[in-house]
């Protein structure tokens, strides 16, 4: 039997990236119906020092990782996907380019799930004379974090291009399993399983989430709403370590895998069932991985 890799993905937009420990693979179906395919190498910030990989850093580096080739995955998907004459686009992404797209997506969900839920639980410490106990203030800027998620990625899946990105991430989970499965990728096969997996990155940032709501307990009440936020922005390497650990420790082990349900949840919004050339794709993806 041939050896087998973790395999990780990525929905895009009319298709999908798939990512084995030796090759990263992203195909998009043309409108013409054609596949176009991007292979590389797999390279992470992880290779550069055996230090990076030593448990809670190396789920730093993972989320890095995630965001550098998720951004480069999503650019080729849309110049190609977009591209209804087939013309050839420029496929190299530079640096700076790269590096808006990552800076103000960062900016982006900063200001959404961590300056807004402090400041809503803030005023409402301030002005309501509620939530005088650490766990009490952190839990309802959880609750108000979770729920602006969720509210979110609920609403934008009524979007018609949104709703197609999540059928093909539904069908990126199915190709997944059914290769961890060992049976021969078919679409036959695919169909059966499930649309939802634990290590998803849905399931990373609800931990995350919760994570969170632990950590900042052991901060001070007291501190202004500028310190807290700071200390929101520092701490979050840790809790993505935490949380990479996490996940990693629930997916081995049966009796733990109760962690992975919020994620699972979530997923019932961010997956949908796919067609079955949305299927073809995420087979053609995870096979040029291999």
């Amino acid at each position: 039997m041939s050896e087998k890799y973790l395999i990780g993905g990525q929905a895009v937009m009319e298709g999908v990236m798939m990512r084995s420990p030796k090759k990263t693979a992203i195909v998009v179906r043309l409108p013409s119906k054609k596949l176009v395919y991007k292979v590389e190498d797999t390279k992470s910030f992880a290779d550069k020092s055996k230090i990076l990989k030593l448990p809670f850093l190396r789920g730093v580096i993972q989320l890095i990782d995630m965001l550098v080739i998720g951004t480069k995955a999503l650019n080729f998907s849309a110049n190609k996907a977009l591209d209804e004459g087939e013309s050839k686009e420029k496929e190299s992404f530079g640096f700076w380019p790269l590096f808006g797209s990552i800076f103000f997506a960062l900016i982006f969900a900063i200001a959404i799930f961590k300056f807004l839920p402090l400041l809503a639980t803030q005023l409402i410490y301030n002005n309501l004379g509620l939530l005088r106990d650490t766990w009490a203030f952190n839990s309802m800027e959880g609750i108000i974090k979770i729920s602006m998620f969720i509210g979110y990625v609920f609403a934008i899946s009524f979007m018609k291009d949104v709703k197609r990105v999540f059928m093909y991430h539904g069908a990126e989970h199915k190709t997944v399993y059914c290769y961890e499965a060992g049976e021969p990728l078919t679409v036959k096969n695919v169909k059966k399983y499930s649309t939802l997996h634990p290590r998803c990155g849905t399931s990373f940032i609800i931990i995350v989430l919760i994570m969170s709501v632990v950590v900042y307990s052991f901060l001070p009440l007291n501190l202004s709403f500028f310190e807290k936020f700071a200390y929101r922005l520092l701490l979050l390497p840790v809790i993505s370590g935490m949380s990479y650990e996490t996940i990693k420790f629930a997916g081995k082990r049966k009796f733990t895998k109760f962690l992975s349900y919020p994620g699972l949840f979530v997923q019932k919004i961010t997956t949908r069932q796919p067609t079955d050339d949305q299927i073809e794709v995420a087979i053609a993806a995870l096979k040029k991985t291999l």
